[in-house]
């Protein structure tokens, strides 16, 4: 492994940031969660057109960049310094990557060059909770999680006319605002379960309204505001089989792939966030005075702090080579690397609120946009201890009752 970057790669994190820095600070960010899309959409379409991120990892022939996990990595942690609320993460990281493993060469040419110019977002649609078992980060993600037996999940049947979905899915990642949706449906009833995606395509109309008929979306009120969940209702709605009729299709496998990579940028993406807090943090306590003298003099804050500094950077550290493993293929090791970069932020912005003081455990300070990062990600993606519980199972680390050595 090779741990310096590229000049590209260096230019990439030097552009990003110094553009996030002018239009992307706490008031901005308040702001774009509170509009319509959940995000700028002025800024957006800066860094998909201007700085080509929706297809940073697109190979070329489909209006891509044709850069690796490893950029778009990078890209991300800059996005997770600044919190910015972006649908780069539904789109580009989940979406996207699961339409070039699975799709057909016509559904690539005909939605790929869209989502790379940033024409168009899409989100994955996993039924309830289950989009950490969909990806496989807790747990095997070839049970019936997509809904099994009579009812339950998201149901697929083929008709005549094609295929019809049935079903609800909840924590849509910008699934409000997406126009595609990639839905995972439980088909082939007991004889032959199994689990498929489809798309629903041009799912939201260009007014803002619900475009497919039988879609229904509800905004969901939820604990991190930057990153924006929906409830998607399902009622005969006409889908499109992602891919070919082939039941040889892994989909699991696709999930489970592209779950890895997403560990990966996520992990990346709060290494940011827990570097920018700590660095806030820092500043603050060598301006604020107690006893005649600014606190970040004293003996236990410094100790703190220093605590606080080997976290982040040990979590960056598992982060970059997750980052690059996923570009290699070397191993899957997403899952672990996001287990400590979501602790690290987690205690990072914790330590960031008590050390900020009485100001700190107000609304109108940053600290607290952070903590929520830190816990809402845990929601969506962990708990920590189950992914690393699950990244155990997977290499076998305990079996027999002994501990492999």
């Amino acid at each position: 492994m090779d741990a310096t970057f590229t000049a590209e790669q260096e230019e990439i994190r030097r552009t990003l940031r110094e553009l996030l820095l002018k239009r992307c600070g706490p008031e901005e960010v308040r702001t774009a969660v509170q509009s319509e899309a959940g995000y700028d959409s002025a800024l957006w379409e800066t860094l998909a057109q201007q700085l080509g991120l929706p297809g940073l990892a697109f190979p070329e022939a489909y209006g891509g960049v044709g850069c690796s996990a490893t950029e778009l990595a990078l890209a991300s942690e800059e996005l997770g310094r600044s919190l910015a609320p972006s649908p780069l993460l539904a789109t580009a990281v989940l979406g996207a990557p699961l339409l070039l493993a699975l799709g057909s060469e016509d559904q690539r040419a005909a939605l790929l060059p869209r989502i790379a110019s940033g024409e168009l977002t899409a989100a994955l649609a996993v039924p309830g909770a289950s989009l950490t078992t969909a990806l496989g980060l807790t747990g095997d993600n070839r049970g019936d999680w997509a809904g099994g037996g009579r009812a339950g999940g998201v149901q697929a049947r083929r008709t005549d006319d094609g295929w019809r979905l049935y079903g609800q899915a909840d924590q849509v990642l910008d699934g409000h605002s997406a126009g595609l949706l990639l839905v995972a449906a439980h088909a082939g009833g007991f004889a032959r379960s199994r689990t498929l995606l489809f798309l629903v395509r041009d799912s939201l109309g260009r007014d803002g309204s619900g475009g497919s008929a039988g879609v229904t979306r509800v905004r969901l009120t939820s604990l991190d505001e930057t990153r924006s969940q929906a409830r998607i209702q399902l009622r005969d709605v006409e889908a499109e089989l992602l891919g070919e009729e082939d039941e040889s299709s892994d989909v699991a496998g696709a999930l489970a792939s592209v779950g890895d990579s997403a560990a990966a940028v996520l992990a990346t993406e709060a290494v940011g966030a827990a570097d920018r807090v700590l660095e806030r943090t820092v500043e603050y306590v060598k301006q604020r005075e107690q006893f005649g003298r600014a606190i970040g003099s004293f003996q236990a804050v410094k100790h703190r702090l220093a605590d606080l500094y080997v976290q982040v950077q040990a979590a960056r550290s598992a982060a970059y080579y997750a980052a690059w493993a996923t570009s290699t293929r070397e191993e899957r090791v997403g899952g672990l690397a996001l287990a400590q970069a979501l602790e690290a932020l987690r205690i990072t912005s914790s330590e960031a609120v008590q050390l900020h003081g009485g100001i700190g455990f107000t609304w109108e300070h940053e600290a607290h946009l952070y903590f929520k990062r830190a816990a809402g990600d845990e929601l969506l993606f962990g708990p920590v201890h189950r992914l690393r519980e699950h990244a155990a199972d997977a290499a076998r680390l305990f079996g027999g009752g002994e501990v492999a050595v």
